[in-house]
């Protein structure tokens, strides 16, 4: 009786509208599984010898830009005569110009470690593992309240502690976000930042501060780390 029963085998990826499925295979059928991932391929030699070219044509470049300019290398260092200020090197400016906001603690030790431990955990929330939009239908009104009750709050923090360097850019990326809410464009590059999740928008308002700091840092400050224009005699 079983053989001439006809049972077909299926599948379905529908996890959340299905989320219990059972499959009869008989001897003569197999489970259709479709996958409709993309193609393919392997990392060598296809992505190794990509970053070897790319790695080569960025050693080019600097060897080019050494031999046209020079280094901006200051006098020889005299352990009697402190320059004012003393920077540290451009990587670290951006650190620098924390510790004249925050105490050493706080800009030197707390701020990067939650930095780094955001950049770690916040990918894998849930808006961003389902690959949601931030501005969509999809999210729901709890995230949308949660989202700006944060903004506002350290908005309020970077005030109270004279932060203006950081609100700056902070401001920059909430008004984008603000406006991309706001528009009701369908196409164009509007919609394609519309496009991107949660995760994106803050490695996007993290490099734009780490960027604005170390801008700020190297030319905007002067002796005793005032505020100095570039133009001026006494831009570091």
């Amino acid at each position: 009786m079983m053989d001439k029963t006809k049972i077909q085998s299926g599948f379905s990826s529908g996890a959340k509208n299905e989320p219990r499925r059972i499959v009869f295979i008989t001897p003569n059928a197999s489970a259709n599984v479709m996958d409709e991932r993309g193609r393919k391929v392997m990392s060598y030699p296809h992505l190794l010898v990509r970053e070897a070219i790319v790695f080569e044509v960025l050693i080019t470049a600097m060897a080019l830009v050494a031999l046209i300019w020079d280094a901006p290398l200051e006098r020889l260092a005299n352990p009697l005569l402190t320059p004012n200020p003393a920077k540290a090197p451009w990587y670290f400016l951006g650190l620098q110009e924390l510790l004249h906001v925050f105490p050493p603690f706080v800009a030197g030790f707390l701020i990067p470690t939650l930095v780094v431990v955001a950049l770690i955990v916040i990918p894998y929330f849930k808006v961003n593992v389902e690959g949601t939009p931030l501005w969509s239908e999809l999210t729901s009104r709890r995230f949308d309240v949660v989202f700006w009750v944060v903004v506002v709050a350290l908005l309020i923090v970077l005030v109270a502690v004279d932060a203006w360097t950081i609100i700056f850019p902070t401001v920059l990326v909430v008004g984008l976000l603000l406006g991309l809410g706001l528009s009701k464009a369908t196409t164009g590059p509007i919609c394609v930042l519309r496009a991107k999740p949660l995760s994106w928008w803050i490695m996007t308002w993290f490099i734009a501060t780490a960027f604005w700091l170390t801008v700020v840092g190297t030319f905007f400050r002067g002796p005793g780390w005032s505020w100095v224009w570039p133009w001026g005699t006494h831009a570091g």
